[in-house]
């Protein structure tokens, strides 16, 4: 009892990994796409459509290891008295 609860959830595990999509994705036949997004010209591709864009996936804008700099003196950095 004790193996079967121990391998029902690798049996699981087993059986969602292979239901991965093993074809790029399609859609179905004889359906149309989604209709345009407001205010474009024309239809995206669906190639078009699963192409992330950079608001979706930024780029970093800074390097904060090249970008470093010494600080200069503090004039008013001064020992409490």
């Amino acid at each position: 009892m004790k193996r079967a609860v121990l391998l029902a959830p690798l049996a699981l595990g087993l059986a969602l990994a292979g239901c991965g999509a093993a074809k790029p994705l399609q859609p179905p036949p004889n359906t149309a796409l989604p209709v345009a997004p407001y205010g474009a010209k024309a239809t995206p591709t669906p190639q078009q459509l699963l192409t992330p864009t950079t608001q979706q996936r930024p780029q970093r804008s800074d390097e904060l290891l090249t970008g470093s700099d010494e600080r200069r003196s503090d004039e008013f950095d001064l020992p409490p008295n």
